[in-house]
């Protein structure tokens, strides 16, 4: 659907498609960095996967009692994802944690 004109002054409003080709444009390094750093996923069902999380757990319990209480869910929440992302046995994480000995995922390198 073409902008039309209003009358008024200023920037004309633009289509949605022209919005997402500006943007694309703007962000074609980030957009397309999948294609040159192999490191960097095609898609981000990971990241999906742990918001579900979040929304799961306020859907059972009906949200958190506390501020507190919901920071102390998402600190454990993503230690174990980050453990699974990085095959670590959960339990074998937690056992660590409870003993004062966390894993710790390695550092990585930025690469030029």
């Amino acid at each position: 659907m073409p902008a039309t004109a209003t009358g008024r002054t200023g920037r004309r409003k633009r289509t949605k498609a022209a919005n997402l080709l500006s943007r694309l444009d703007i962000y074609e390094d980030d957009v397309l960095r999948f294609a040159h750093d192999f490191r960097v996923k095609f898609d981000n069902n990971v990241a999906e996967r742990d918001i579900r999380m979040v929304k799961v757990q306020q859907k059972v319990s009906g949200g958190f009692r506390s501020h507190e209480g919901a920071e102390a869910w998402l600190a454990i929440r993503s230690y174990l994802s980050t453990a699974a992302k990085n095959g670590v046995n959960l339990f074998d994480a937690l056992q660590r944690l409870c003993v004062g000995d966390p894993w710790m995922p390695a550092a990585i390198s930025a690469s030029p």
